[in-house]
C-alpha cells in the first residue's frame, strides 16, 4: 500500500478512455472493500464518497496514510514479506525484504552504523586519524573526558565493542574497510552511449571504469577527483569579455552528492554487498546509493526540512574530524550551486529502495534548437586548421564531453574528420583536421 494513502474509484472504465460504467450496488461494493481492508495489518479504515455522473453511480473510497511506526501495510494472507507492496507508476510490484526491513529498522530506532563487525578488528584503525577525533570528543564533550579514559572514548562513543570495530568506526578509521567488507566501496564509470549497454565507438563500453576504496575520507576525495577528471571543461566568457575555464558540474555540489551517499546509504546486511555507483554519461551524471528516505518524510521535503539520520553515530564521528556539517545543507548547496552555474537543479529519485541524484549538464531547452547536421557541417569548416578539444567545445557552445562523443567521434569514424595523433587518441595535446 502507499505510504502516502490513496484514492481508489470504482465504476470507470480504465480501458475505454476512462468512461463511466458506474457500479452495481453501492452497499455491496462497500461491504466488499471494507472487508479487504479489515484483512489488512494494520485494519485500513476507507472513507467511501458516492456522486452521479451521467446517470450511474461513481464510488470513491480514501485510503488514509499509514503512521510511519506501523508501515508498512500488509495483506495478512499472505504475511509481511508476501502481503507488502509499494506503487511504482502505474504497477502494484512486493517491496524487497531491504525495503521492508528499513520500515522495521525505523520504527524500532535501529542504526546500522552501530552494527560490530566480528570479522574486523582495531588493527586496521589509522590512530593518527582516531587520536584527532579523540582530542576534537574532548574538547566538545569535557564532561565525558572528565569521567572516560581516552582509550575508553572509542567504544563509549560505539566505533568499537570487545576490539571490534562498527561500522562507523570502520567506515572512518580504517585504512581499509574493504577488507572485512569488500563491496562498501564506490564504482565509477564513465560510458560513451546514452545508457550502460550501449557501445560508444569502437565498441567501447566504459571510456573508464574504476572500483574507489577506502575509508569515506579518502573515497570522498577519490570519486571526487575522478569526476573532475573525467567531466569537461567548457570555455565561458565573464560580462567584461575574459575568457575562463568552466567546469561541465558545479564541483561543490557533485562533492556534496558524493557525501550524502556515503553518509546515507544503507549499512544493513542486506546492502553490504551493493556498493555506491557513479555514472558519468555524455549528458549527465548519477550517483545512486542503497537507501531510500529515512523516516516519514515525502521527497519534496528533500533539502527542506530535517527528515531524520539513518547513520547519526557516521554523522557524529564525520563531524568530528571535519568531514561533515551536519547542518542539513548539503541539498541546498547542491541545488544552489547549480543554479548558479547556469545548470537545471539536480533531480532526486528513490526507487526500490535505491536514492539516486542526477545532475544535467545542459538544460532541455538546448536541444530544441540544436541542427546536428549544420553543426556538423560549420565544425568541419572550423576544423581546416587543426583545432584542440577545448577549441571544439567553445566553439560548439557545448561542453566538451557532448561535443566529442555526439559530433567529433562520428565525423572522425565517418573518415571527415582525422586525428594528428591517431597513436594516442587520449593525447592532450590532441587536435582534430577535416580530411
Amino acid at each position: 500500500m502507499r505510504t502516502t494513502g490513496g484514492t481508489i474509484v470504482f465504476g470507470i472504465d480504465e480501458k475505454s478512455g476512462f468512461a463511466v460504467s458506474g457500479v452495481y450496488d453501492i452497499q455491496d461494493l462497500q461491504h466488499r472493500v471494507t472487508q479487504q481492508c479489515a484483512e489488512m495489518s494494520p485494519i485500513v479504515r476507507a472513507l467511501f464518497t458516492s456522486a452521479e455522473i451521467d446517470g450511474r453511480m461513481v464510488v470513491s473510497a480514501e485510503i488514509p496514510p499509514a503512521e510511519p511506526v506501523q508501515r508498512p501495510v500488509f495483506y495478512r494472507g499472505r504475511g509481511r514479506l508476501g502481503g507488502s507492496f509499494v506503487r511504482v507508476g502505474d504497477a502494484d510490484e512486493p517491496m524487497t525484504e531491504f525495503e521492508i526491513y528499513s520500515y522495521e529498522a525505523y520504527r524500532r530506532h535501529e542504526y546500522a552504523d552501530r552494527r560490530i563487525i566480528e570479522t574486523a578488528d582495531m588493527s586496521l584503525f589509522d590512530n593518527d586519524r582516531l587520536a584527532a577525533y579523540v582530542r576534537s570528543i574532548k574538547t566538545d564533550r569535557p564532561n565525558l573526558a572528565a569521567i572516560v579514559p581516552d582509550a575508553e572514548i572509542p567504544a563509549k562513543m560505539g566505533l568499537e565493542k570487545d576490539g571490534h570495530p562498527s561500522i562507523a568506526g570502520l567506515m572512518t578509521f580504517s585504512a581499509c574497510p574493504q577488507i572485512a567488507l569488500p563491496q562498501l566501496c564506490i564504482t565509477a564509470v564513465v560510458v560513451p552511449g546514452e545508457s550502460i549497454g550501449k557501445a560508444g565507438q569502437a565498441g567501447i563500453r566504459f571510456a573508464e571504469n574504476r572500483q574507489i576504496t577506502g575509508a569515506i575520507p579518502e573515497m570522498l576525495d577519490g570519486a571526487e577527483a575522478f569526476v573532475s577528471r573525467n567531466a569537461a571543461r567548457a570555455n565561458a566568457f565573464t560580462k567584461d569579455g575574459k575568457r575562463i575555464d568552466r567546469r561541465e558540474y558545479p564541483m561543490i555540489a557533485v562533492r556534496e552528492a558524493i557525501l550524502n551517499a556515503l553518509v546515507h546509504r544503507d549499512y544493513s546486511p542486506f546492502t553490504e554487498s551493493c556498493p555506491i555507483r557513479i555514472e558519468m554519461y555524455p549528458d549527465r551524471l548519477e550517483i545512486t546509493n542503497k537507501g531510500g528516505l529515512y523516516g516519514a518524510a515525502p521527497l519534496s521535503a528533500l533539502g527542506r526540512i530535517d527528515i531524520g539520520k539513518r547513520n547519526p553515530l557516521l554523522v557524529d564521528t564525520l563531524e568530528h574530524i571535519g568531514k561533515t556539517e551536519n547542518r542539513n545543507s548539503g541539498i541546498a548547496t547542491m541545488r544552489e550551486e547549480c543554479t548558479c552555474a547556469g545548470l537545471p537543479p539536480p533531480e532526486f529519485s528513490v526507487v526500490h529502495g535505491e536514492f539516486k541524484v542526477v545532475f544535467r549538464n545542459r538544460r532541455p531547452e538546448d536541444d530544441v534548437v540544436f541542427d546536428r547536421r549544420k553543426a556538423e557541417e560549420t565544425l568541419l569548416s572550423f576544423c581546416r586548421t587543426p583545432r584542440s578539444r577545448e577549441e571544439l567545445s567553445a566553439f560548439t557552445g557545448r561542453t566538451q564531453s557532448y561535443t566529442m562523443h555526439y559530433l567529433v567521434r562520428p565525423l572522425v569514424a565517418a573518415g571527415k574528420l582525422a586525428m594528428t595523433n591517431p597513436a594516442m587518441p587520449k593525447d592532450p595535446t590532441q587536435r582534430f583536421i577535416r580530411v
